[in-house]
């Protein structure tokens, strides 16, 4: 019985340390309503993306949502990859299996440079090998969230390509060929944001504070 105590109250400790690291819902945010009443809406998408590169964003961020935070109990969110993953095995396999084929495979279809896919796949392979470990991994699982993490990855990626095809050639300060400002774009395709010729329409600050997703202003990572 002691040791059964003991092993709750560890659990209760790692879980409330993990949850310093837990990712933000991908596709829903909180704010405050003029009654100062908490409110929850969809997160804007960023402007100056193509409407293919929307509709992944798009598709990546809802199936994130409902494989990681769709459900909540007591305060506690958790999607559909903690209830498979309760089953032995057969749960974890067909966890990694969702998570690399409804998030990651799509999220390639954004042409995204090959050290973003491998975050991708790292985060996955962190999740997956959290599965495997009885009780502590399903905690871990559950916080660590992959799903959200890929799809924060994703947005703030597109949210650089959208930033630098409205800027236009001369002011770009990122790599036009790993970033490639306008991907998916088809001719006559009209771009959100781009009649202003500004990025000041994004909703909110940018979560990058100033720096350059890759590392630094004007610097790029090798693909």
């Amino acid at each position: 019985m002691a040791s059964k105590i003991a092993q709750k109250a560890g659990m209760s400790v790692l879980e409330r340390h993990l949850k310093t690291y837990e990712p933000k819902d991908p596709l829903y945010e909180d704010y405050v309503d003029e009654r100062g009443v908490t409110q929850r809406r969809k997160r804007e998408l960023p402007p100056g993306l193509s409407q293919r590169d929307q509709a992944i964003l798009k598709k990546v961020k809802k199936r994130a949502h409902y494989l990681d935070k769709g459900f909540r109990i007591c305060g506690f969110r958790f999607g559909w990859t903690f209830v498979i993953g309760m089953i032995p095995i057969v749960g974890d396999v067909t966890d990694a299996v969702l998570n690399y084929t409804l998030v990651v495979r799509v999220a390639r279809k954004a042409d995204l440079p090959a050290w973003l896919v491998s975050q991708m796949l790292f985060n996955n392979a962190i999740s997956a090998a959290c599965g495997f470990v009885p009780l502590a991994g399903d905690v871990v699982l559950a916080i660590w969230k992959a799903n959200s993490r890929n799809a924060h990855l994703l947005e703030e990626f597109l949210r650089v390509r959208g930033e630098e095809y409205l800027k236009g050639p001369a002011g770009r300060s990122e790599n036009p060929n790993e970033v490639k400002p306008g991907a998916g774009k088809v001719p006559g395709e009209y771009v959100d944001g781009k009649a202003q010729g500004t990025i000041n329409t994004v909703a909110g600050p940018s979560t990058r504070s100033g720096s350059s997703f890759f590392g630094g202003k004007g610097k790029s990572r090798a693909a």
